[in-house]
């Protein structure tokens, strides 16, 4: 029989690596203990509740696709450039990482906004952004961005560019290098990074009240919406938690899968 303990550890590093664990589940657990299963189901199927489920997995959807757009080739350039611009542009991308997401909603309202610095221009021409959906998908993408960036960057610095080299010179052209070999050679950090941008779109709360607002059907994503249940409903609010807990461990599960080409408790069969 398979040891459980990994001879080249310390027995007492499980204690503190328990307590980790026990710290994040606990919460966890203490929702789905807390949840009133007399009334679940129809807490969750409020038209209310529906509609901001749908909205936070379409807005979160679309951010993480502009972040797939915007993001691959930033990373790209940050792993491959040694320029001094991109070396010092570096940390004001992965900012969104450690900036409140409040902040975040005030710098955005302050650029797309009606008198921002850029917003002015399109409130001008008929393009209202602030306190809309499209500022849902931007706030979302603002702060989930930097973590398919740095998720990416670190995948391209760790294969390095030799078969791309290889491939050059061979007379493929740059964008036929970047096709047919670095997309293909960095899709697991693609898909690694995209999970996380997706989960952090799914529960950015933050920026999106400071920037899209709190309009039912609108801007009301389900963060939002459990916040507000939190004063006028506790159980629903617990129950609608408990949905967007599901709903981000499936996600992180099921893409998890494939990134790795099995299911999470299917590694020890294959070692």
């Amino acid at each position: 029989m398979r040891e459980a303990l990994n001879p080249g550890l310390p027995r007492w590093i499980y204690v503190p690596a328990a307590l980790g664990a026990l710290f994040v589940v606990l919460p966890l657990i203490a929702v789905a203990a807390k949840v009133d299963w007399s009334r679940f189901l129809d807490l969750i199927s409020s038209e209310s509740s529906v509609t901001a489920l749908v909205l936070s997995l379409k807005t979160a959807a679309a951010s993480t696709v502009l972040c797939v757009v915007l993001g691959v080739p930033m990373a790209l350039v940050l792993a491959r450039s040694g320029s001094r611009v991109v070396r010092w542009t570096r940390p004001l991308i992965l900012l969104p990482l450690v900036l409140p997401p409040v902040v975040g909603g005030i710098a955005l309202l302050y650029a797309f906004g009606r008198l921002g610095l850029i917003g002015r221009y399109l409130d001008a021409a008929g393009v209202h952004i602030a306190f809309s959906t499209t500022a849902v998908v931007l706030a979302q993408t603002f702060v989930s961005l930097p973590f398919l960036v740095i998720a990416l960057e670190g995948a391209a610095r760790t294969a390095g560019s030799q078969y791309e080299a290889v491939a050059a010179t061979l007379g493929a052209r740059p964008t036929t290098v970047w096709r047919r070999v670095t997309l293909p050679m960095l899709a697991p950090g693609l898909v690694s990074g995209s999970v996380l941008a997706f989960a952090r779109s799914l529960g950015e709360f933050g920026a999106t009240l400071t920037f899209a607002g709190s309009r039912e059907g609108v801007t009301r994503t389900l963060p939002l919406e459990i916040y507000l249940q939190r004063e006028a409903d506790a159980d629903a609010a617990v129950a609608l938690s408990l949905v967007l807990v599901v709903v981000a461990a499936v996600v992180v599960l099921g893409m998890g899968g494939a990134r790795f080409g099995r299911g999470p408790f299917e590694a020890e069969s294959r070692q």
